[in-house]
């Protein structure tokens, strides 16, 4: 069975085209079709059916798909080991990150990452914490940075960061120059939320049930995909919203967004590196998980 093959056969099955994975692999569409009739000849049987637009697998296709997986990271952990061994660390290592982390922790620290070992090459998925997840027990990303938990036995969460969130009020609001508010008052305010999915939301969600609020009774005008479009949209005046305290930073600093504390609660979250249970782990995987964990352990410690 060929590894170039194997290769070919995920990327389709993952981009659900032969065009697309073809140029993701740099091939021509006709090599890529003959490195799966090669496949499918060795297999004996036929490994994805061709809907309309759409390539999917069938169901051997998608057995084959999983061991596809581990064979391809077994092949990269290999040459990842050799490669440290001899004293370097190469390879590509494909991580996720929910919108905070992704945007606001992950981009600085890889940065000095890829300094250290300018020969690696790591991209960077953003999506809510429950996308991110599902990238990792999917095996199409490595090692995630979300935050929030969701029960798998699949999985590994370890402790990253504590993030806080407030609430959010463009400079001209009402309620901008109050000393607190309660949580019962935001139910009259127009609010802006994110996706159901994301880490914020359910932080702010299981903190109106802790209350006895239910979350179905405040006014959302809103919902957004991404912490920065949450933000846009309280800077031009749409909507209060709970946000992440890093993600504002620069317009607190600024004047453009207000912030009042509420009454009585203080809304924290931890962001978890997540990773598969089962699945094993490259040595770049390793050391990129190890150095986020010591960065951030530092800079605690620097700023307590």
């Amino acid at each position: 069975m060929d590894i170039r093959a194997l290769e070919v056969f995920c990327r389709i099955v993952e981009l659900k085209s032969f065009s697309r994975a073809a140029e993701a692999v740099y091939l021509t569409q006709p090599t890529v079709s003959g490195h799966i009739k090669v496949l499918e000849e060795f297999v004996g049987v036929k490994l994805l059916d061709r809907l309309g637009r759409e390539v999917l697998p069938t169901k051997v296709g998608e057995l084959l798909y999983g061991y596809a997986k581990q064979i391809l990271a077994l092949r990269n952990q290999a040459i990842q080991a050799l490669e440290e061994y001899k004293g370097s660390l190469k390879g590509h290592l494909v991580i996720g990150g929910s919108n905070i982390p992704g945007e606001y922790v992950l981009p600085t620290l890889l940065a000095t990452f890829k300094a250290r070992y300018p020969e690696i090459s790591i991209t960077l998925k953003i999506g809510d914490s429950r996308e991110i997840v599902r990238g990792v027990l999917e095996g199409t990303v490595e090692l995630g940075a979300v935050g929030a938990k969701f029960d798998d036995g699949q999985l590994i969460y370890l402790k990253l960061l504590e993030d806080e969130l407030v609430l959010a009020l463009p400079p001209g609001h009402a309620w901008a120059s109050k000393p607190v508010v309660a949580l019962e008052e935001l139910v009259e305010q127009p609010m802006i939320l994110r996706e159901v999915g994301s880490g914020s939301r359910k932080v702010f969600e299981d903190a109106l049930h802790v209350a006895r609020l239910d979350s179905s009774a405040l006014t959302v005008v809103a919902e957004l995909g991404s912490t920065e479009a949450i933000r846009q949209a309280v800077k031009s005046g749409a909507g209060a919203s709970v946000i992440s305290l890093r993600a504002i930073q620069d317009d607190l600093d600024r004047g453009t967004i207000r912030t009042v504390p509420l009454e009585g609660i203080k809304l924290t979250r931890d962001f978890y590196l997540v990773y598969h249970k089962n699945r094993s782990r490259s040595p770049l995987c390793e050391a990129f998980a190890s150095f986020l964990l010591e960065s951030v352990s530092s800079k605690s410690a620097g700023g307590s």
